[in-house]
């Protein structure tokens, strides 16, 4: 399951959406009430909740993490590492009853999408951090990546990797360049083209077809693009709306070019080399996914020291060679450029790793949908995936 795919069902959305609103005022945490006693001090611990395959893995023992076995001894803080979170929604089903009644989720450090870290920073679910104890968030964070809409600043959250959702395709059997979103809708891609299912995953990238500014989109931006995907289905255009399953599609040639994530077609390049990623010339949307603390969380101070030690470039490089998403850490680029190993090193140069600057000119951060849209937006977006 895709890390970023969410809102398979409406009624999971919907719940979600409710609670996220303001007829729910019992479930906003005001600000004095999300710090919890720290036992940092004495319990040299941490519980860390994350995405499956996210994390560097030793080659010839995949219980082992490099880099976290290298945090425990430099600080002898011990990690619970759990691969828990599956979907955003899920994951916010299992833990929201735990924060909405002020208590503990037994967890102190989570990794969720950065529109789902919009709920939780909304509803007064995770603490501010101790920027003074994160020294190297503080110098090395990605600059594009310092102050999201949802959470200026970037002081309740820390991207943990970052990604580009553009366009994949074939290139030798589709046999020309693909350099719009708008050539995804040329005839000879009608029944070869795959969309993604997910609201928050799909609707930026299309917006950007059509010229607007993610950043700053409206309400008519959205259902003009809604009633064009609609319109493209009914023209048995769009072949299907996937999750991670188009990298099925596109390996085999059922599908000539789709929307995709950067980080699997990195994957899917090794295996084919024809297989190419591009970000359209009107743009693309740069997201992250993020870490946060929950109210409540016990050992607070280690889990800040855990985020500080991930944004180390040689630490960051490190992590960064393994999952192959951007890097929010760009100094890591240099270390991996002077690896001793050619493979490692050209990584360096991959711009969907680390985005030159004419890449970065067209990437931007779609500003999240409020609470007061999603209930009708998820309503009218999987009307029209079909959902």
């Amino acid at each position: 399951m895709s890390r970023r795919s969410l809102l398979r069902a409406f009624g999971a959305g919907t719940a979600g959406a409710a609670l996220a609103g303001c007829g729910v005022p019992a479930a906003y945490v005001q600000p004095g009430d999300r710090a919890g006693r720290d036992f940092s001090a004495t319990d040299h611990t941490l519980h860390f909740a994350n995405w499956p395959l996210y994390i560097d893995t030793d080659d010839e023992d995949e219980s082992r993490r490099p880099t976290l076995d290298a945090f425990t001894e430099r600080t002898g803080i011990s990690v619970t590492y759990t691969e828990e979170i599956n979907d955003n929604d899920e994951f916010f089903g299992k833990i929201s009853p735990a924060l909405m009644n002020h208590q503990q989720t037994g967890r102190d450090l989570i990794v969720i999408s950065d529109w789902m870290a919009a709920r939780f920073v909304r509803l007064g679910w995770v603490q501010e951090m101790d920027r003074a104890a994160q020294p190297n968030v503080a110098k090395y964070l990605d600059p594009q990546l310092r102050s999201p809409a949802f959470d200026e600043g970037r002081t309740h959250s820390v991207p943990w990797q970052s990604g580009i959702t553009g366009i994949a395709y074939n290139r030798r059997k589709l046999g020309r360049e693909i350099k719009h979103t708008s050539d995804l809708w040329a005839a000879d891609l009608r029944g070869k083209v795959t969309l993604l299912s997910g609201l928050d995953e799909a609707f930026a990238l299309l917006m950007q077809g059509n010229g607007v500014d993610i950043t700053r989109w409206t309400r008519d931006d959205f259902h003009t693009t809604c009633d064009q995907v609609e319109t493209l289905v009914r023209k048995k255009h769009i072949r299907r709306f996937t999750g991670n399953d188009y990298i099925k599609d596109l390996s085999t040639g059922d599908v000539l070019a789709c929307q995709a994530y950067s980080g699997d077609v990195i994957q899917l390049q090794a295996d084919n080399p024809e297989i190419e990623f591009v970000v359209p010339e009107e743009g693309a949307e740069l997201w992250a996914e993020s870490l946060m603390i929950p109210n409540l969380a016990r050992h607070k101070r280690n889990a800040e020291k855990l985020i500080d030690h991930y944004y180390e470039p040689e630490v960051a490089a490190e992590l960064a060679a393994w999952v192959n998403y951007v890097c929010p850490v760009p100094a890591a680029r240099e270390v991996l450029a002077s690896a001793k190993d050619e493979e490692t090193a050209a990584l360096a140069e991959d711009p969907l790793i680390f985005p030159d600057d004419a890449m970065r000119r067209r990437l931007a951060i779609a500003r999240d949908i409020t609470s007061e849209e999603r209930t009708e937006f998820a309503k009218k977006w999987n009307a029209v995936v079909g959902l």
